[in-house]
């Protein structure tokens, strides 16, 4: 039993990064060996779990099934034994988080002073745009916008409602007037977002009066961040669609101005999601808790 257990876990290193040599370094094992494993639970379960060339290593279908089932699974056996670890220490162990930028920050800035009271506790903020797959990523929670939670997930919301709000540079609007509707932002210089989720340009929406409205619109630059969309903004180099509370300071100092505030609707904020029969940590406890939004 155990050693189907230990051969299950080499496989799951292999798969992460299809590489035998990269999953060899993490565990401390020789290649040879770790290939030898795989081998041996290939032909106990009696089919490929890896398509091997001199160049590449990739899953099978076979292999892509174990994966979806037996990852998520070896995650909650590790995360039982840790949280009955704990029960005999004081809170302690690695909280791992997949999360935005934007969403890093808002966790830096609640975590930041809470976790001096707790030095045993590490937290890692993986920033990545991707819809990641926490269980078979082994990420103890990810945080994602409310409306774009999974069913089976336990979500604890950690940031207020949010808006997305059109902004320029003074500088841009001496040179071009107010929109006064969302459709006057087609004749604009306007800043786009790439979605990294799907590959494609972020189309603007407005609601106003109930009814929504998508503006897809053109400028001299794309980023697939805010921030710099927020920095090319500034430079005056177009009107930029970004969150509010990104560009707080800039509204208040007069170095951006808000245009079309009547159709910018707010929508369901950060919220931290985790597996609803996940077993959790102590320290995942304290790091929730620390989060939690009170507003």
């Amino acid at each position: 039993m155990r050693s189907d257990l230990v051969a299950l876990q080499a496989f799951i290193e292999v798969a992460r990064d299809n590489s035998f040599t990269k999953a060899a370094a993490r565990l401390g094992l020789a290649q040879s060996s770790l290939s030898r494993t795989i081998r041996d639970l290939e032909e106990s379960l009696g089919v490929r779990l890896f398509t091997r060339t001199t160049r590449s290593v990739s899953l099978t279908d076979a292999g892509e099934r174990l994966l979806r089932t037996a990852a998520p699974r070896l995650a909650e056996i590790a995360a039982e034994m840790s949280a009955l670890t704990e029960l005999q220490s004081k809170p302690a162990g690695l909280v791992r988080i997949t999360c935005s930028e934007m969403a890093a920050r808002l966790i830096w800035a609640k975590l930041s002073t809470v976790m001096h009271d707790y030095p045993d506790i590490t937290v890692e903020l993986f920033t990545d745009h991707s819809f990641t797959d926490i269980a078979a990523e082994r990420f103890d929670a990810g945080v994602r916008l409310g409306e774009s939670l999974e069913k089976d997930m336990i979500a604890v919301r950690i940031g207020p409602d949010a808006r997305l709000i059109p902004v320029g540079a003074p500088s841009y609007f001496t040179q071009y007037p107010v929109p006064v509707v969302p459709q006057d932002l087609t004749a604009h210089r306007c800043i786009n977002l790439r979605l990294e989720t799907r590959g494609e340009i972020y189309a603007w929406e407005f609601e106003k009066d109930g009814r929504p409205l998508r503006i897809r619109v053109e400028g001299p630059w794309m980023f697939n961040s805010v921030e710099p969309t927020v920095q090319a903004a500034l430079a005056g180099y177009g009107i930029a669609f970004v969150p509010e509370h990104e560009v707080q300071e800039h509204l208040q100092s007069g170095k951006l101005i808000a245009v079309l505030d009547d159709w910018c609707q707010p929508f369901t904020g950060f919220h931290l999601y985790y597996p609803s029969r996940r077993q959790n940590s102590a320290a995942f406890e304290i790091v929730v808790n620390a989060l939690r939004h009170r507003g």
